[in-house]
């Protein structure tokens, strides 16, 4: 893999099954990288495409909700991506266990800052590989 190609990438547009879409605004800066470096091997990606209802209060209003950040339709999986220590990734695990529980049959992966930032690190995305580690991460918005 030619690492300056993804790190260098300015697409706007991202690869789906029929046609090319305009790329959304990310919440968060990981959520960006990981979408180019889908890109750059022409992996079909969806942002946030789905909310998954957890809680409900006695009149059945959702009261606690996940949505992961990515869906791959052709793994049919999705990714939900996390830089936040890991002392701090409960609330998140909590959530991602409640959603096996009432949604078996989806297929849900997370990806923690270790793995992500080991991620980068392959593709030559050092500068934005520190970025998510140490207390630097932290001043990311999650």
């Amino acid at each position: 893999m030619n690492n300056e190609a993804v790190k260098d990438s300015n697409e706007t547009t991202r690869p789906g099954p029929d046609q090319e879409k305009a790329r959304p605004v990310f919440v968060h800066p990981i959520e960006a990288i990981f979408a180019r470096i889908l890109d750059f091997y022409g992996v079909a990606w969806e942002y946030e495409p789905r909310t998954f209802p957890l809680e409900w209060d006695a009149q059945g209003n959702v009261t606690v909700a996940f949505t992961p950040d990515f869906y791959l339709p052709q793994q049919n999986l999705y990714i939900e991506l996390t830089t936040l220590r890991p002392k701090l990734t409960l609330k998140k695990n909590r959530k991602m266990k409640r959603i096996k529980e009432l949604y078996p049959e989806i297929n849900i992966k997370i990806y923690k800052r270790r793995e992500l930032r080991n991620m980068m690190l392959r593709f030559g995305l050092v500068e934005e590989a520190e970025k998510i580690f140490g207390t630097e991460a932290q001043n990311w918005d999650e």
